[in-house]
């Protein structure tokens, strides 16, 4: 692991024996093993659960999956206290996985390609979706709930991991009623901080139900953490494929991308679900946005903007200014797939599309949008202080390529001055890759004044090729200078999205 400049020219390649070897099925559910660490030390400040879910389980009986994404999930746990922390992973007890453990061979086709054993005719016309709860993982009241966005989430034992069972979040949803794997968190933009997500129905015409939640009790007003705080739904013309969605004060912003869906592949036994996704030639992008309950436009009918050309999954961040809303987003140049015949252990980076962040001004008035590029790097899993989101922001943190242009693996953290432009760059280079960081804001005492908008810590799982075992790395959010290494007595494959959970 190297350490920090303001930039660097991109060193020679990663070996990519290095990368691949992340790709193994995990064989170890360790029960709260301390960890120390083995250079620098963990702030005693740092009070909470680090929570990360991502595909544990990619090979049975023999076969592998065909991408990482329909592998089984499984969550990773670090809990810090006093300057010590130990470590906790289990697989999410779905229904799915415990019937292919007790099997021992794969008995459901995977949205992203992976096919039951004997060809076409044993997987066409069926259309079961395993859930794999294998996206994200957030803690909702006294449950954790590890989440796949095409059905509803598993909630699970916040401190022992345990699953609990599938959850429908006390009747809200409906057997398979998808509930988004992407919920932003409210800083308390109405008086209360809120966990706001959404399901969405695609179709011809796809319907988007906005939700919002408490995450704290508020015993003077009879609320609960988990409780509902409100909801509402709201029907577009064309196919959505929504992953990601942003908020403001007054706003959910969702963009449509140009996405046309063939189910027939599918349905044949052919292709798997997302590989039927394609961009749609000549199609037309949009940004959808809804107005939230409590906002200065609660109860009036959305808005719809013609969005940039390009293909999105994450936000950064939105915010308003007047009668505009800009939106900072990662773009592709094109919808980024892995075809039937290819082996994604053996992708070629180079014929991929490079993600580019990006800034929207959605000016409401005029009906417009322009657009900003904020960085030339391929980038990913961007974010800003979490006490930020919906607001301006000056810094965001993000996983990037070593290289300074073009595409390749993640394997270095970025923080961008998003008013300058200057960065600072820490990598792991040229063993280490880099999974999605997330910043931990410091909290101030009692009569302190505000901590600064980069004060704080970046915590990132990193697999290191060197080891063939993972590392969590801890930095300093400001200078991102390394505090501390815990290499992990624990292979963690490359994963998906994370949480913090403060004490």
């Amino acid at each position: 692991m190297t350490a920090t400049g303001t930039s660097a020219k991109a060193t020679a390649g990663y070996d990519r024996a290095d990368w691949a070897s992340a790709f193994r099925n995990v064989g170890v559910e360790l029960d709260g093993v301390p960890i120390t660490a083995a250079r620098g030390a963990i702030p005693p400040e740092l009070q909470g659960t680090l929570y990360r879910n991502g595909p544990g389980r990619l090979e049975r009986g023999g076969q592998w999956v065909h991408h990482p994404f329909d592998g089984d999930g499984m969550i990773t746990a670090l809990r810090f206290a006093g300057g010590s922390a130990e470590l906790r992973n289990r697989f999410v007890r779905t229904e799915g996985w415990l019937a292919e453990e007790q099997a021992d061979r794969v008995l459901y086709r995977g949205v992203f390609g992976t096919q039951k054993p004997g060809g076409a005719l044993a997987n066409a016309f069926d259309l079961r979706l395993k859930n794999i709860a294998n996206t994200h993982v957030v803690r909702l009241g006294d449950q954790l709930l590890a989440l796949w966005e095409a059905a509803e989430p598993h909630a699970l034992d916040p401190d022992t991991l345990e699953t609990r069972g599938l959850s429908r979040l006390d009747g809200l949803l409906k057997p398979g009623e998808a509930f988004s794997a992407h919920p932003r968190f409210d800083p308390g933009h109405h008086g209360r901080p809120a966990m706001v997500t959404f399901g969405v129905k695609t179709g011809p015409r796809s319907t988007i139900r906005l939700m919002e939640f408490a995450v704290e009790d508020d015993p003077a007003n009879g609320v609960k953490a988990g409780d509902l705080l409100s909801e509402r739904s709201d029907s577009f013309n064309g196919f959505a494929f929504l992953h990601d969605f942003a908020i403001t004060p007054n706003w959910a912003v969702f963009l449509q991308n140009a996405i046309a869906f063939n189910p027939l592949p599918y349905v044949m036994g052919r292709k798997g679900a997302a590989q039927c996704l394609q961009s749609q030639p000549g199609g037309q992008a949009k940004f959808w946005l809804i107005p939230r309950a409590g906002g200065a436009f609660a109860g009036q009918a959305p808005r719809i903007v013609d969005a940039p050309d390009g293909f999105v999954f994450h936000h950064l961040n939105a915010w308003e200014e007047g009668d505009a809303v800009l939106v900072e987003s990662i773009y592709y140049s094109d919808f980024p797939s892995i075809g039937p015949d290819e082996d994604f252990r053996s992708v070629n980076f180079e014929l991929l599309p490079e993600g580019l962040l990006e800034q929207c001004r959605i000016d409401l008035a005029a009906g417009t949008v322009s657009t900003t590029r904020l960085s030339e790097r391929c980038c990913e899993f961007a974010m800003v202080n979490p006490e930020r989101e919906g607001l301006p922001a000056r810094f965001a943190w993000m996983a990037v390529a070593e290289c300074e242009t073009g595409n390749d693996p993640l394997q270095a953290i970025k923080k961008l001055d998003l008013h300058t432009g200057e960065r600072l760059v820490w990598s792991a280079a040229p063993r280490g890759f880099v999974s999605e960081p997330l910043m931990v804001p410091r909290t101030a005492a009692s009569g302190e004044p505000a901590p600064a908008e980069d004060d704080g810590w970046v915590l990132c799982l990193v697999w290191n090729g060197a080891r063939c075992a993972s590392d969590l790395v801890i930095l300093d959010a400001a200078s991102l200078e390394e505090v501390a290494v815990l290499e992990l007595p624990l292979a963690v494959p490359h994963g998906l999205h994370g949480s913090w959970a403060a004490a």
